[in-house]
């Protein structure tokens, strides 16, 4: 996975690859002439974020944060720095989403309760614009959050993921979705966002993992055979899994991350095997680790479900 440079301009336009993200500047886009964001304000004939402004915005202040800290006694505190700055960014856009969700309703409501008078029209053409606008915000919003992502994990190694709950991404990058969130979208049938259809290829290893390269080769062969898989994991922040979101932010594959419930005891990692399977996976990878992954590698091979499986003694020496 070490990659060597000719000369610092490869170095940065292979950086510049690294961290871009389609799709940013058609998030930036405005929809319409005058923008709204809620009954008590006039609408506004306000533009849009410059999106090229907005990515040197990114780069530069998380850059600046990175730089400063770095070979310094403080170095270690960085990610946590930046990861609160990219998390800031998340919690803003689920405020937005709230509100757009509220103006949606209202909508809604109107178009089902039509009325032919002129206070009626302003009313409804007023709410279509807030919803818009509040939709506008909101994409730009998580385009930037994705976009900072980017550069964290670029410069961390690892991926951006929030504290609770889904980070569903605009097909700029990899969504994360928390596995409550995924469940309770399937029994319900919700929007897509949350409940991705493909086929399953369940993730889960020890941590005490250091050949990363090992790993990515698997699922790269993996990703090659099942283009569409959504990768399904035991969401731990150390060692196999952690490289597992490493890959998948790279590849852009969706994860859905199913945490431990500790209310449950010492029996929550093996009802976590026991939701992973009812997933029907297509595929499943198990490295070495304990009792949970030996549980969860012999429900897959009694379920004949194809699988990698792949012990400690397997890695190769670390530099």
């Amino acid at each position: 996975m070490t990659q060597a440079f000719a000369s610092f301009e490869a170095l940065s336009a292979f950086y510049r690859e690294q961290i871009e993200t389609p799709g940013f500047d058609t998030a930036f886009a405005e929809q319409g002439s005058m923008a709204q964001l809620s009954v008590h304000e006039e609408p506004m004939a306000t533009d849009m974020p410059d999106a090229q402004a907005a990515r040197g915005a990114m780069e530069m202040a998380i850059g600046t944060i990175f730089d400063l800290l770095r070979s310094t006694r403080m170095e270690e505190f960085a990610q946590d720095i930046v990861w609160g700055f990219v998390n800031s960014f998340h919690v803003t856009a689920q405020r937005i989403e709230k509100r757009e969700d509220e103006a949606s309703k209202k909508l809604g409501d109107m178009a089902r309760a039509f009325d032919p008078s002129e206070i009626y029209a302003v009313e409804l053409e007023e709410t279509q614009r807030i919803c818009q606008t509040l939709m506008d915000c909101r994409e730009a919003m998580e385009a930037m959050r994705d976009y900072a992502g980017e550069i964290y994990r670029v410069e961390t190694g690892r991926p951006f993921s929030t504290v609770r709950g889904s980070r569903v991404s605009s097909g700029l990058t990899a969504s994360q979705i928390d596995a409550r969130d995924f469940l309770a979208a399937r029994s319900a049938k919700r929007r897509e966002d949350h409940a991705p259809t493909g086929p399953v290829v369940i993730f889960s290893g020890g941590t005490d993992w250091h050949d990363h390269e090992l790993l990515w080769d698997a699922l790269d062969e993996t990703h090659a055979r099942i283009p569409n898989m959504i990768l399904a994991t035991t969401a731990q922040h150390k060692g196999c899994d952690q490289i597992a979101h490493a890959w998948a932010a790279a590849r852009g594959v969706k994860t859905v991350r199913f945490t431990l419930n500790r209310a449950l005891g010492k029996r929550a990692g093996f009802l976590r095997n026991e939701q992973l399977m009812n997933l029907k996976p297509v595929h499943a990878m198990v490295c070495e680790g304990s009792g949970i992954q030996a549980n969860l590698l012999t429900r897959v091979r009694e379920a004949n479900v194809p699988h990698h499986a792949f012990g400690l003694r397997h890695q190769r020496v670390a530099a």
